[in-house]
């Protein structure tokens, strides 16, 4: 149905209002001139000058993403109605050296804080310095492992004096900047420490000490503002513990003081993937009904982690962790709104914003409804405050509960936020907002100027090592995190009555590593790879191979895949080949465990820097071939045209690195299929501000073969839209207001409607999919049901192609529908395809 102008008119005026009305929530109040009283708490919330305050908070991580993004993400962030950023601070980054400090482009935490300023939001920092995060190390530099007698996160003096220098240097930092509140900055609150109860026992006493510790070094820098310790019920002092999970409001035991204020430091919006594993999914619903639950049980503060969770660069995952990270946040990996995730939880932020008053100041109290049911209750006669959550905790069952005279509906698992005791303004389970899916669309350039070439790593032999021992050594000491690669090598001499005399019988190299991966090359041929994973880091390789009368040489290839990131004693952790033998001799079993073993460290390609512009003449390139192991490649390639996410599809590869102009992209492992019988991960992340117009150089480093050829550069979209919405939902939260402690409404028309958006620049070009009844499936694959209109496609396109944003009637009538089909849901499901706007369309 077409719109009059009128509709028009008012719905760009709410569209106004809503954005207004976002800038001004999410807007940080500035200390006042006399009287300022910085960042305190109660046993309600943290206070802001005195001040209560809700806070929606969302993890974004700076070197996930590159200083070209950051304004993006910061902006989208508040869009979404966050007036908190919370990141970590990465020790390992800022001092890879020990003494030696980087805080420059993606590594520059003052600049990525004053950014945040800037858009007047506020900053909860988390300074560890062990942080986890699937970060290599948990945070740790490689150096602290070296440090004579050190025990990391107990009461080991190694360990706490460079703890301190480094907190120290961080905290000094932020004050000489002026960025904590009292100085006028963002940064309201500070965690040290990071989930130390789940390996506070393995340190016995040692620990107890140390948190103490740990918590009297934060409090006195005297910052001004409170301290946290996450998953810690014996936080000390004024320290708050607060809690990580997805289901805070139901599994936090609460404060360890009634001074303290509910906080959620953590929750978690899908599950971090490793390599190996399959996809990782959090509803949009399920999140929504953890953080409504947690704020009707006196929370005041939540963080979405990750809100953006982006790109684990170089070399700095953990071990197995996949270089996309929480690509299932709000923000995807490439900063592009996940819908009906971002959209949902900005309603909710909303939602609860419209309950504040009643949240910080009402009077708490639980009314039973029956089985399942429950009323949550915020009260001030006096002030005529009335906020209520109605909770229906059946995971299957939908039921309608009598709540002060009048019948409410709650679909199963779902909380209704009444925020004047009357009005519905939102439901957990009910998703206005539009959703969309993504896709990666090959780029012109893919087949422009494709011309790869080559060099290839030696295979090297015994007697070609620097570093000789009795027997294999360990792989993190060796490496010290500056590559992920060392070569074993080791040689033994057979005779023609040692090989086996059947033609059914072949030698077996066995080999026990402790982790993570590795590649065999027996006498200069490659025979097979084998790898562990992130739950059990150790395997055992098996392979047969050819052998000689003669000298045989094994060349071992043995990898990290990031250092770990968790658990106690992480200084005590190994990897690498454990033992080798050769199976199926004439003389038995050959251990060549106590043979001496040569060790090569790094790839001669690492060395020379072949990845660079400069590094790359170093060597000799010839035309490609596929197929071969420890090789490089390298092509040039121009920028796709336009401002969409730039990727690479590398299907085609197995495993190794890959670098654009210098830059490494991160570790990619297309081989390691998950139990689904596909890669966890075959599209990697090519930032566009690493990117020149022309000739940009694309280098591959491939372990154990992959075909180039079939590398892809594509572009990332989400144009393609779809909005669900019955006649059951409640009206778009744009349609509330609080004035003098009631809710209005500000239009007449009260009806849920069903809303499409395209990005800025684009429009509606084609509806895919409309239909009214019943319809099923999800955006990107809807299937009309048994009650489906005929007119609902020509209705929709006539209202909205050609524009950048549509509004749609959501009800029988408009459409032609029969109300009384057996099995309608009167549900209207529309997917449409957005697309930049031609010349010949604009008015």
């Amino acid at each position: 149905m077409a719109r009059s102008p009128e509709c028009v008119v008012r719905f760009l005026c709410i569209l106004c209002l809503l954005f207004s009305l976002s800038v001004a929530a999410a807007k940080p109040r500035r200390p006042r001139k006399a009287n300022v009283s910085g960042v305190t708490y109660d046993g309600r919330s943290l206070k802001i000058d005195g001040r209560r305050e809700l806070f929606f908070s969302g993890s974004i991580h700076y070197p996930r993403s590159t200083p070209e993004m950051w304004p993006d993400l910061i902006q989208k962030a508040k869009l979404g109605g966050l007036n908190v950023i919370q990141t970590y601070v990465f020790w390992n980054i800022h001092e890879p050296v020990q003494g030696h400090f980087n805080f420059s482009g993606r590594y520059d935490l003052v600049r990525f804080i004053k950014l945040i300023h800037k858009n007047k939001m506020y900053v909860t920092l988390r300074l560890g310095p062990f942080i986890q995060a699937e970060w290599n190390h948990g945070g740790f530099p490689y150096w602290m492992k070296e440090i004579p007698n050190v025990i990391f996160r107990t009461d080991n003096e190694p360990f706490k004096h460079h703890m301190q220098n480094f907190v120290t240097k961080i905290m000094e930092m932020m004050k000489s900047e002026k960025l904590f509140y009292p100085q006028g900055g963002p940064i309201i609150l500070a965690q040290i420490e990071n989930e130390y109860n789940m390996v506070e026992d393995a340190y016995r006493e040692g620990g107890s000490r140390y948190v103490q510790w740990a918590a009297n070094l934060a409090l006195g820098f005297n910052a001004g503002i409170p301290w946290v310790m996450c998953k810690q019920k014996n936080a000390p002092g004024p320290v708050i513990n607060a809690c990580n999970g997805r289901n805070c409001g139901d599994t936090f035991t609460g404060p360890n003081s009634p001074t303290k204020p509910n906080l959620w430091t953590e929750n978690w919006t899908a599950q971090y993937r490793v390599f190996g594993d399959p996809p990782s999914q959090r509803s949009a619903e399920d999140i929504a009904y953890s953080v409504a639950r947690f704020f009707s049980k006196n929370g005041t503060l939540v963080n979405y982690y990750m809100y953006h969770g982006g790109t684990n660069f170089g070399r700095e995952g953990a071990s197995y962790v996949m270089t996309r990270y929480y690509d299932e946040a709000p923000l995807d990996e490439y900063g592009l709104p996940k819908e009906p995730k971002f959209g949902h939880l900005r309603e909710l932020h909303q939602a609860l914003r419209l309950s504040r008053k009643g949240l910080l100041w009402g009077v708490p109290s639980v009314q039973p409804l029956g089985p399942g049911y429950e009323a949550t209750l915020f009260e001030s006669p006096e002030s005529k405050i009335c906020v209520a959550f109605l909770t229906n905790t059946n995971p299957r069952v939908d039921g309608t509960v009598k709540f002060r005279g009048v019948n409410y509906f709650l679909p199963h698992r779902s909380i209704s936020i009444l925020p004047d005791c009357k009005t519905v303004v939102f439901n957990t389970q009910r998703v206005n907002g539009q959703h969309n899916a993504r896709t990666f669309n090959t780029a012109d350039v893919t087949g422009k100027n494709d011309k790869w070439y080559m060099f290839q790593e030696r295979i090297p032999k015994f007697r070609d090592s620097g570093i000789v021992a009795s027997k294999p050594l360990e792989l993190y000491n060796m490496t010290k995190d500056v590559t992920d690669y060392m070569w074993y090598t080791t040689r033994f001499r057979l005779e023609d009555e040692d090989l086996p005399m059947r033609h059914d019988i072949r030698p077996v190299l066995l080999v026990s590593s402790l982790g993570h991966a590795m590649h065999a090359f027996v006498n200069g041929i490659y025979i097979g790879s084998g790898n562990g994973a992130k739950l059990e880091k150790s395997f055992v390789f098996q392979k047969p191979m050819e052998l000689k009368q003669g000298v045989n040489h094994i060349s071992i290839l043995g990898l990290t895949t990031g250092f770990p990131d968790n658990g106690a004693y992480l200084e005590h952790r190994l990897a690498g080949i454990h033992t080798a033998a050769v199976q199926g001799l004439n003389i038995g079993t050959l251990d060549l465990s106590g043979n001496k073993w040569g060790h090569e460290v790094g790839m001669k390609g690492e060395k020379l820097g072949i990845y660079t512009e400069e590094g790359s003449k170093k060597v000799k390139w010839t035309e490609a071939k596929s197929g071969q192991p420890v090789t490089w490649y390298k092509r040039y390639f121009d920028m796709p045209r336009g401002n969409d996410p730039v990727a690479l599809d590398m299907t085609g590869m197995g495993k190794g690195l890959a670098w654009v102009n210098g830059n490494c992209i991160g570790r990619y492992w297309v081989s390691y299929l998950s139990p689904l019988g596909k890669p966890s991960q075959s599209v990697y992340h090519v930032p566009r501000g690493w990117l020149k117009p022309k000739d940009n150089l694309l280098v591959i480093f491939e372990e154990h073969g992959g075909n180039p050829e079939g590398l892809l550069i594509v572009t990332v979209k989400r144009d393609n839209i779809c909005t669900v919405v019955t006649e059951l939902h409640p009206p778009a939260i744009e349609s509330f207001s609080r004035e003098d402690n009631e809710i209005k409404t500000l239009v007449q028309d009260t009806k849920p409607r069903a809303h499409l958006k395209c990005d800025n620049r684009k429009v509606i070009r084609s509806i895919a999919f409309a239909s009214f009844g019943n319809p099923t499936g999800a955006c990107g694959n809807f299937t009309v049901g048994t009650c489906h209109s005929l007119q609902t496609a020509s209705i929709v396109e006539k209202a909205c192609l050609g524009k950048n944003s549509c509004v749609l009637p959501v009800s029988a009538q408009e459409y032609g529908a029969d109300p009384a089909c057996p099995g309608t849901t009167n549900t209207l499901a529309v997917q449409a395809k957005c697309a930049r706007q031609k010349k010949d369309d604009k008015d």
